[in-house]
């Protein structure tokens, strides 16, 4: 499929809309118009579960789709934990151990991947068990102040304490398998 023509492609779409709301988003927390802000995330999340599945419906899968996707989750996840962290709903030192991962593993693979060294990124078991925890922490501490259920403070801090331990852990794990997979030999009797 010719590249703009991607653009039309129906997750692809989703996932565009999905940036789009991005913005409003963070006016929303920052008016304190927490309502609106649980709704976009809500929507923001039916998006990208939708994008994957007409994907898979409508077989369109393209290159774009393959990179704009997990841009858009990153980057939605990343500004809500900035945004949080600015209002005083996550602690920093919460935000710094996320961002210093992500830093660190897209410096790692971008290294790795512009030398031609590896090229294949798998995310690791703790990765995304760390990705399930900041996604339900960042929901929860949203949620607390839209609901009015008492224990829901006491899980927010659990979750963001989880997220705060499962940040250094997956990149841990993940700098584990690379210098693993980086160090392994290559048999050079199964490439003749």
């Amino acid at each position: 499929m010719p590249f703009l023509r991607q653009f039309r492609a129906t997750p692809n779409l989703l996932t565009l809309a999905r940036l789009f709301i991005i913005p409003f988003l963070v006016i929303s927390i920052l008016d304190g118009r927490w309502r609106l802000a649980f709704a976009l995330v809500m929507l923001a999340g039916l998006s990208d579960g939708l994008d994957g599945l007409f994907a898979r419906w409508l077989k369109q899968h393209t290159t774009l789709g393959l990179y704009l996707d997990p841009i858009a989750d990153k980057l939605l996840l990343s500004t809500l934990f900035l945004v949080l962290t600015h209002v005083g709903q996550i602690p920093r030192y919460v935000t710094v151990l996320v961002f210093s991962r992500d830093f660190g593993i897209l410096l790692i693979s971008t290294l790795l991947f512009a030398t031609n060294t590896l090229r294949d990124f798998r995310p690791s078991f703790f990765g995304k068990l760390n990705t399930f925890v900041q996604i339900v922490a960042v929901v929860g501490v949203m949620a607390s102040h839209v609901f009015a259920v008492p224990c829901l403070n006491q899980l927010d801090t659990l979750l963001l304490r989880a997220t705060a331990v499962l940040a250094p852990l997956s990149a841990a794990q993940y700098a584990w398998i690379v210098i693993r997979r980086v160090s392994t030999p290559i048999d050079s009797s199964a490439s003749s």
